[in-house]
């Protein structure tokens, strides 16, 4: 069945813009910094307490493996958030969404900071993801509704750092507060940072109506919520911080109502996504392939460390110092990143970053004890760049194509689809390295040639490579000059008559 051709829109606006009747005649780099800023917030806080663990359990006098709640339950409501968040921004507003949000996670950090009992903790963490729900989302809305197509690209190449920096920096971040100062101070960084955000975002964001008729599909969102929320929690019990058969029965109920939350959104009259988005083949992409390349990626930052320090013996800061090398590679290829897509468009560049980062994972897992260390940093940097390529050529493409009407729901849907992408990534590294370490000596002769401590890791580099190359299938599936309003936008209008005399 061929798919539909989108809507035009009209020269020189963005999906958003064309359907909210807003000018986009240029894009602002400021504001997109400061939406950058805040999710470099919400994600970084997302992981950055697995160093802060054993701290946090000794002031709180309970097991360490207790502490894992409070990130659970973060990434959960994250994750549970983002389907009301997008109708938030359209009921009342992006521009006020977003400054509470900013408000809510800056307050529950607080609140995080001074908790007496892991209850406390818990209960302040939820109220920390309920801000952070808000700001993904709604934040990417703000800032695509002054961006042209013209300058997606760009716009984009702030907005996805957050994504690539925070998981690689969170293990130096959450080790260096907490070996120097305190956990506490995890959560006080953020007053400074939050503060300053809302008052920018005060300035920066422009005020756009609500629509007062935009009706709440409670059916859908209840839905929705409890099938992203089961999978989360199952995806992190099956990591290894739960029982087996309870993550599978998490599993398999955030299937369940994920299944009913599909067909009543086919059939609701007001649903609370459009699925119809799915038939634009470029957003579809970010859905199949553009998954597994966030999960696999997702996976690597979680893998390295343990590898460096259970595999190799390191200590936590040389393991850690190492890591961060993932992400020289995120910031050295940046500034070539937008002229790569515009170059090669985004069918090659998918092609190329797939293929290249399975190759530096297959390279990983012949990493050992005795490999030299500038090896292994070249490795890691490269490493870092292919990831980097790929995350923004996905990031930029899911939206080249989506019909103006279709964009928020593009947006949440996305958005979700980032969160459970992340959680999937961590939650196959580790079944595969439980899996692998109860194969015992039989693993350790074929994988590590007689060093069992690195087998599992070896063994989960491996998968993730070949998980990887299921995101270069579906890309070649692509067309050709798929996004290319994007990637190659026509030359402005000025210009023709200039062309015309030359001919």
């Amino acid at each position: 069945m061929s798919e539909p051709s989108p809507p035009s829109n009209p020269p020189g606006k963005s999906p958003v813009e064309a359907a909210a009747g807003t000018p986009a005649d240029k894009w602002s780099p400021r504001l997109a910094l400061l939406v950058a800023a805040t999710f470099f917030m919400e994600f970084l806080d997302g992981t950055v307490l697995t160093t802060a663990v054993p701290s946090i359990a000794a002031d709180f006098s309970v097991p360490s493996a207790d502490v894992n709640i409070t990130m659970t339950a973060y990434l959960m409501t994250v994750a549970m958030g983002i389907p009301l968040s997008g109708w938030l921004a359209e009921r009342f507003g992006a521009r006020w969404v977003f400054c509470l949000a900013i408000a809510t996670f800056t307050v529950a950090s607080l609140i995080c900071a001074v908790s007496q009992d892991l209850t406390m903790l818990t209960l302040s963490r939820v109220l920390q993801g309920a801000g952070g729900a808000m700001m993904v989302p709604v934040g990417t809305l703000v800032v695509l509704r002054g961006t042209a197509k013209k300058d997606l690209l760009r716009a984009t190449a702030y907005l996805v750092w957050p994504g690539l920096l925070a998981p690689v920096l969170a293990p130096l971040v959450g080790g260096a507060l907490t070996t120097f100062l305190s956990w506490h101070w995890i959560f006080l960084i953020n007053l400074p940072l939050g503060l300053a955000a809302f008052l920018v975002a005060l300035r920066l964001v422009p005020t756009a109506p609500g629509d007062d008729s935009r009706r709440l599909d409670w059916r859908g969102l209840a839905l929705t919520c409890l099938g992203v929320g089961c999978l989360v929690v199952g995806m992190e019990l099956a990591g290894g911080r739960g029982s087996d058969a309870f993550a599978a029965l998490s599993l398999t109920g955030g299937l369940l109502f994920l299944g009913l939350a599909v067909w009543w959104l086919r059939r609701a009259p007001f649903p609370l996504f459009d699925l119809g988005v799915f038939s634009t083949r470029t957003f579809r992409a970010t859905s199949t392939g553009g998954f597994m390349y966030r999960l696999t990626i997702s996976a690597v930052p979680f893998l390295l460390p343990l590898m460096f320090q259970n595999g190799f013996g390191w200590d936590p800061l040389r393991a850690g110092a190492f890591v961060a090398a993932v992400f020289v590679g995120n910031i050295g290829i940046k500034p070539a990143t937008t002229p790569l897509i515009r170059r090669f468009g985004f069918k090659h560049v998918l092609v190329f970053a797939s293929l290249a980062s399975a190759a530096t994972f297959a390279l990983c897992a012949m990493l050992d004890p005795g490999t030299p260390e500038l090896l292994i940093v070249a490795l890691l940097v490269a490493s870092g760049a292919f990831r980097s390529i790929g995350f923004s050529a996905y990031a930029s493409v899911q939206y080249a194509d989506v019909a103006p009407a279709q964009l928020p729901s593009a947006n949440a849907v996305s958005a979700t689809l980032v969160q459970l992408a992340a959680a999937a990534g961590i939650a196959v590294a580790a079944l595969v390295i439980r899996i692998s370490g109860a194969s015992g000596p039989l693993l350790g002769g074929m994988l590590a040639a007689g060093e069992a401590p690195v087998a599992p890791y070896r063994a989960a580099f491996l998968a993730i490579a070949a998980m990887m190359l299921l995101s270069t299938l579906d890309s070649l599936a692509l067309p050709r000059h798929a996004g290319a309003e994007v990637s190659r936008p026509a030359p402005a209008p000025a210009a023709e008559p200039l062309r015309r005399r030359r001919a």
